[in-house]
């Protein structure tokens, strides 16, 4: 039976219902970088070239959103356009927040954590985002963490990213994950990617060098008797558009000084760190930024297809 029939807040895309119904790799996107990522018109123009990414390597894209009080897996290009346009209006969503949203009927894009909630519910088993969130910097006084860890630890969506947020607390991330049982997995690389840099000096315990071995531990994960929750797939920024770590490292201390100063906190604080550090970096890390979603976008395609031809292989 559909997802979309099981759930009664679920709406999927025509193009995703009909994949899912066939067996066909389906890649999650999520929204919170339409809204809140970046400024208008580049937000509308990213995401609709991470969708072609997604197409162009097999699969098809689900970008997700909660709009008009429904948990949207795969938007239109008008519906793409709407958030872009409304930008920060458009209030991001995570867990808890979708109850509230969808009771009132309202719109909200989605945190990874909302996005693999959407994702699980519509039965999309991939998702690529940029960077998750994590333990923010001084959570020992603050209790700062991000719900996508949590959720890691109890939804099944394999989360495609360029590692944590560099504005984080990279090894208190690391360990919250293993605390919580969280699989995170290098791809082609031996440490945590650290977003906008290629490397944290971070080691990771699993690396995976093809899509085929990464699609063979979600399904280790999830069929048998390990009923695992979600697992990290972390893909090194490319090369080429990675930026120098002195440089991202001193832009995130004078961005965290100044979020001190002027009071920002909670939900705020990460999007005022990243429009501060790409200022401060001349706008190099915005442009990495989009690379790397890019990048990520390709890699979940190819896992995701990946994945369809081994549940093709086993019947199931």
């Amino acid at each position: 039976m559909p997802a979309a029939t099981r759930h009664p807040d679920l709406c999927l895309h025509p193009a995703v219902a009909a994949a899912l119904a066939g067996g066909a790799p389906v890649v999650a996107l999520e929204s919170t970088i339409i809204s809140h990522g970046m400024p208008w018109p580049q937000n509308a123009e990213t995401a609709l070239r991470v969708q072609a990414e997604v197409r162009a390597a097999g699969a098809v894209p689900a970008t997700t959103a909660v709009i008009d009080g429904r948990l949207c897996a795969g938007l239109d290009d008008g519906q793409i356009e709407r958030l872009a346009r409304a930008g920060s209006t458009t209030p991001k969503a995570s867990r808890r927040d979708l109850p509230v949203l969808v009771a009132q009927g309202r719109s909200g894009t989605t945190t990874v954590a909302a996005t693999m909630i959407t994702a699980a519910a519509a039965g999309i088993r991939v998702f690529a985002t940029g960077g998750i969130g994590g333990v923010h910097r001084g959570a020992a006084q603050t209790m700062d963490i991000s719900a996508d860890l949590l959720e890691l630890a109890r939804t099944p969506v394999a989360v495609v990213c360029a590692g944590a947020k560099s504005i984080l607390d990279l090894p208190l991330t690391l360990e919250v994950l293993e605390t919580h049982g969280v699989p995170v997995l290098g791809y082609r690389t031996d440490e945590l990617p650290a977003f906008f840099c290629r490397s944290s000096g971070l080691k990771l315990d699993a690396r995976l060098d093809n899509p085929a071995d990464i699609a063979a531990v979600m399904r280790a994960q999830w069929n048998g008797s390990l009923g695992g929750g979600g697992l990290l797939v972390c893909n090194p920024i490319p090369e080429a558009h990675a930026l120098p770590r002195a440089v991202v490292d001193a832009a995130i201390d004078t961005a965290l000084a100044e979020a001190a100063q002027q009071g920002i906190a909670g939900k705020a604080v990460t999007p005022f760190l990243l429009a501060r550090v790409n200022a401060l970096t001349g706008g190099n890390s915005l442009a990495a930024n989009v690379e790397l979603v890019l990048d990520n976008a390709r890699l979940a395609a190819a896992i995701a297809v990946a994945d369809a031809a081994l549940a093709m292989g086993n019947g199931r």
